[in-house]
C-alpha cells in the first residue's frame, strides 16, 4: 500500500469520524482525529499491519476503536494528546511572536496610513478630518489610550500641535507618499515621547509607575504572569510526585493478575499527563523569566531617559531642538519594546490558562489518591537526585561502553539527553513508570545518543543491551501515544510525530483551497500616457473580436449605386490657379501747386507797433 493511498484513506476515515463525533455532540478537530487514527493503526495490540491494505472489516474496526478513544470520558491519555496538540499548534518562539505582533500592528494601521497619505486637502473640513486621522494613528500605534477616550485624544492633540500645527498640513500633503509615511511615523514617535514625559512630569512628587499608561490586559500580564506559571508548576510537580509514589508502591508488589478496573492504568496515564504539563510549564516559565529580565532593564532605561529629559528641559536652559527630538524618539522606542514584552507575557499567560482544562481529568479525586498512597513516601525530584548522586558508574564495570562522568562534563543541563531526561530503563522494567534520570550517576553514550538513569542498577541494566531497551521504549510509546511527544521520540516514530500531523493538516488545507475568485480595481490610472485604449479585460470579448477578424478574412466587399446614394459618390474637379499679369492703360503725369510763404513783420520788440504782412509766395509754373 503506497504512502499516498494510505494518506488518502486516512483522510476519508477522518472525515467520517469528525461527522460522527459532531452528530454525537462532540466537536473535535481534524488534527486530533488524524493523530488518533494513526495511533490506533500503529498500536500493535489492535492487530493492524502497516504493509497490508485495510479491508472493509478493518476500516469498521478502526472507526469503532477511534470512536471509543475519542469519546472516552475522564481519560488522562486523551487529555494529554489534546494538551500536546494545543501547545504544538499555538506556542511559538519569542522572535516569531514579536514578528507576528509587528505584522498585525502594521496591518491594522496600514488602511489608516493609506487614508492619510492618499487624501487631498482642499477645504478646512477635509483638513480637520486628516488631522483627526493622524491623532487616531498615533493613539493606535502607541497603545496609550483609545480613540474613543476624550482625554487621550486631547493629550495627543496637544502634543502633536507643539511639533506639527495644523497650519503645516498643506506642506505635508504635497510631499511624496514615501516621505509622508516616514514623517507620519516620526510624528507618532515624537508625540508618544512627549506624552510619556508629560505624564511623568505630573507625578514628580511620587514614584512614577510606567505600567499605569499600559492597557489593563498588559498591565495584569506584567504583574502576574510569572507568578501564575510558578504556582501552576508547583501544583503540577506536587501531583506528579504523588502519582509517582503511588505507582512505585503498586509496581513493587508481587506481580499478580489485575482486573480491568485496577487503577494502575489510569494512574500511569495521569502521571504522563502531569509530566507533559510540567514540561510545557517549564518552557513557558523560561520564556517568562527572560521576559521579566528584559522588562526590568527596559523600565530602568525608561526611568533614566525621563530623568535626563527632565534635566535637559529645565526653564533655565535652551537645549538644541534636534537633541530634544532625539530624546523623545528614544523614549518612544523604549516604550514600544516594553509593550512588546508585555504582550509576550500576556501570550504566555493565556497559554498557561488554556492548558488547565487538559489537566482537569484525574485518576480519581485527591482523597482517592491519598488513600492509594497510604504510607508511601512522596519524594520530590530533587530528593531523588540527591539520594542517587552518591551512586556513580565505575568505568571498569562497563569497559565496552562510553560513559560521561561528572568530572568530564562541564554542564549537564546543556546535554541533549534522550527521553527528555527520563530513565528509559525504569520505564521498561517498571511497567511504564516515569522517573527522572540523574546525570551525576553517569551518562551513557551509545550511537551518538546520551542516556541518563534514575539509579546505578538501572544504568547497568540498560547498558547491557541498549538497543533492546530502546526498541522496547518505542513499543511502549506505540501503546501510549502521549509518550511520543513526552519522551521526544519524533525521529523513531516520525509517522506519529505531532509536528508531522500538524504539517499534514496544513498541507491538506493548502491543497484544498488552491483556487479562489479575486478581483482588483484601479480608480485612477497612475500614468495617463500608459493607458492602452484597446485593452480589453474580458476574455470573452477578446474571443468575440477574434472571431470577427476570422470571419472578415472570408468576406468580399460589394457596392451599388442607388437613387438615395448617388449624391454621395466621390467627385473630382481639376482647376488652374490664377497667374500674375499686368497691363498699362495710360501715361503718368503730374503738376506742381503753389507753396504759400507769408512773412509777418513787427511782432517782436514793439508794444504798439503795426504788424506788416508780406506775401513771399512764388508763382506756379507748368512742366
Amino acid at each position: 500500500m503506497s504512502q499516498f493511498d494510505a494518506e488518502r484513506g486516512i483522510q476519508n476515515i477522518v472525515g467520517e469520524l469528525v461527522q460522527e463525533c459532531t452528530r454525537r455532540g462532540h466537536v473535535l478537530t481534524e488534527t486530533l482525529v488524524t493523530f488518533m487514527v494513526k495511533a490506533v493503526v500503529v498500536d500493535p495490540t489492535n492487530g493492524f499491519e502497516n504493509e497490508r491494505k485495510l479491508t472493509e472489516q478493518d476500516v469498521e474496526k478502526l472507526k469503532q476503536l477511534c470512536l471509543e478513544k475519542l469519546l472516552e470520558k475522564n481519560s488522562p491519555s486523551l487529555d494529554s494528546i489534546k494538551m500536546q496538540l494545543y501547545f504544538c499548534m499555538n506556542y511559538i518562539s519569542q522572535r516569531e511572536f514579536l514578528k507576528e505582533i509587528h505584522v498585525s500592528l502594521d496591518s491594522r494601521l496600514s488602511p489608516l496610513s493609506q487614508q492619510i497619505t492618499d487624501c487631498r486637502v482642499k477645504t478646512s473640513r477635509e483638513s480637520d478630518a486628516v488631522y483627526s486621522r493622524i491623532i487616531t494613528y498615533i493613539l493606535l500605534q502607541s497603545s496609550m489610550g483609545s480613540p474613543t477616550d476624550v482625554d487621550s485624544v486631547q493629550e495627543v492633540k496637544a502634543a502633536l500641535q507643539s511639533i506639527f500645527p495644523q497650519s503645516e498640513l498643506r506642506s505635508f500633503m504635497i510631499l511624496p507618499k514615501k516621505k509622508k509615511e516616514e514623517q507620519l511615523q516620526e510624528l507618532a514617535m515624537i508625540s508618544t515621547g512627549i506624552r510619556l514625559f508629560n505624564n511623568a512630569s505630573q507625578n514628580r512628587e511620587g514614584e512614577f509607575d510606567i505600567r499605569e499608561l499600559m492597557p489593563t490586559v498588559l498591565k495584569d500580564a506584567l504583574s502576574s504572569t510569572g507568578e501564575t506559571i510558578r504556582k501552576e508548576l508547583s501544583e503540577t510537580r506536587t501531583l506528579a510526585w504523588k502519582f509517582t509514589a503511588v505507582l512505585e508502591k503498586l509496581t513493587q508488589r508481587s506481580r499478580q493478575s489485575r482486573r480491568s478496573e485496577d487503577p494502575v492504568v489510569l494512574l500511569r496515564q495521569a502521571l504522563y499527563n502531569v509530566r507533559a504539563h510540567e514540561g510545557f510549564l517549564k518552557v513557558l516559565l523560561t520564556d517568562a523569566f527572560s521576559c521579566e529580565k528584559v522588562v526590568e532593564l527596559l523600565q530602568t532605561d525608561l526611568s533614566s531617559q525621563l530623568k535626563i529629559l527632565t534635566e535637559t528641559l529645565k526653564p533655565s536652559e535652551t537645549p538644541p531642538a534636534q537633541r530634544v527630538i532625539s530624546s523623545f524618539k528614544a523614549l518612544s522606542s523604549t516604550w514600544s519594546r516594553l509593550l512588546d514584552e508585555a504582550q509576550l507575557l500576556n501570550f504566555l499567560h493565556n497559554i498557561t490558562v488554556n492548558l488547565r482544562p487538559f489537566v482537569a481529568s484525574r485518576a480519581g479525586s485527591e482523597a482517592d489518591l491519598d488513600g492509594l498512597q497510604g504510607a508511601a513516601e512522596v519524594k520530590s525530584d530533587e530528593q531523588r537526585l540527591a539520594e542517587s548522586s552518591g551512586e556513580q558508574i565505575d568505568p571498569a564495570q562497563a569497559e565496552t561502553k562510553e560513559w560521561l562522568m561528572p568530572e568530564a562534563a562541564s554542564s549537564y543541563s546543556d546535554l541533549p539527553l534522550q527521553y527528555n531526561g527520563f530513565c528509559g530503563s525504569t520505564l521498561v522494567s517498571s511497567d511504564g513508570l516515569l522517573l527522572p534520570g540523574n546525570p551525576h550517576i553517569g551518562v551513557l553514550k551509545h550511537e551518538g545518543k546520551l542516556y541518563a538513569f534514575s539509579s546505578k542498577q538501572a544504568a547497568l541494566k540498560f547498558a547491557s543491551s541498549p538497543d533492546a531497551f530502546a526498541a522496547e521504549v518505542v513499543e511502549k510509546a506505540k501503546r501510549s501515544p502521549e509518550l511520543i511527544h513526552l519522551l521526544n521520540l519524533h525521529q523513531q516514530l516520525s509517522y506519529l510525530s505531532l509536528n508531522s500531523v500538524v504539517k499534514t493538516e496544513e498541507n491538506v488545507r493548502t491543497k484544498s483551497s488552491c483556487k479562489c475568485d479575486s478581483g482588483t480595481q484601479t480608480d485612477i490610472h497612475p500614468v495617463e500616457a500608459n493607458i492602452d485604449k484597446s485593452y480589453e479585460w474580458n476574455e470573452w470579448e477578446l474571443r468575440r473580436k477574434a472571431l470577427q477578424l476570422v470571419n472578415l478574412r472570408k468576406k468580399v466587399t460589394h457596392s451599388s449605386q442607388t437613387n438615395q446614394s448617388h449624391m454621395r459618390r466621390e467627385n473630382a474637379t481639376q482647376t488652374w490657379l490664377q497667374k500674375d499679369a499686368a497691363c498699362q492703360s495710360k501715361r503718368d503725369g503730374g503738376s506742381s501747386a503753389t507753396v504759400p510763404h507769408v512773412y509777418l513783420a513787427g511782432l517782436i520788440g514793439q508794444k504798439e507797433a503795426h504788424v506788416v504782412k508780406v506775401n513771399l509766395s512764388k508763382p506756379a509754373y507748368a512742366e
